[in-house]
């Protein structure tokens, strides 16, 4: 396993787009060694993003109640 990026040259790789701070996916799976590049990242990332909108659907019940 090779040793972990040290801050500088992560913070390197930190963007600014319309006032939002990202890193791209490639540089995730880069930093987090993943074996499928970014195929692990976006299967995790779209696993959040449809936990999050259940959660936003049951909150918006809750208040119409």
């Amino acid at each position: 396993m090779s040793e972990l990026p040290v801050k500088e040259k992560i913070e390197d790789l930190i963007y600014e787009i319309r006032g939002l701070q990202v890193i791209l996916d490639s540089d995730l799976a880069r930093l987090y060694e993943c074996t499928n590049g970014t195929k692990d990242i976006n299967k995790v990332s779209s696993l959040i993003h449809k936990i999050y909108k259940k959660r936003l659907k049951y909150s918006s019940r809750i208040k119409c109640l």
